[in-house]
């Protein structure tokens, strides 16, 4: 294996920890947290934090599929990277978003389809 090889494998490993840090960053999340029947109403401003979220998931779930088919395509690699940089940036909104229920709840569900795909 290359160093490009390791270096980005060591960067998608570090990528999931984030995203699972986030996840877990409300203390009182619980195994029961995406049950349909709970309130997930979140404010204007989450709403507009998810918005732009899920339209980032759309395409990070794009380049994970093909990350998988074909590991070594230069193009998609930049792609990782870059999405992976606009992450960071909104991670301390997330964390402190994730103090709020509602939103855990809502963030999770929205989540999921990327996690089934990772």
């Amino acid at each position: 294996m290359d160093g490009y090889e390791d270096k980005r494998r060591d960067f998608l490993r570090k990528l999931g920890f984030t995203l699972a840090a986030g996840l877990t960053a409300s203390s009182t999340i619980s195994a029961n947290i995406i049950k349909s029947d709970l309130d997930m109403s979140i404010s204007s401003d989450q709403k507009e934090f998810m918005s732009h979220y899920e339209k980032w998931m759309d395409e990070f779930i794009a380049v994970i599929k093909i990350q998988k088919v074909d590991p070594e395509n230069v193009e998609n690699n930049k792609n990782i990277v870059l999405l992976s940089e606009r992450a960071k940036k909104w991670q301390t909104r997330l964390h402190d978003y994730m103090k709020d229920d509602k939103f855990a709840r809502y963030y999770m569900t929205a989540s999921e389809r990327m996690t089934l795909e990772i």
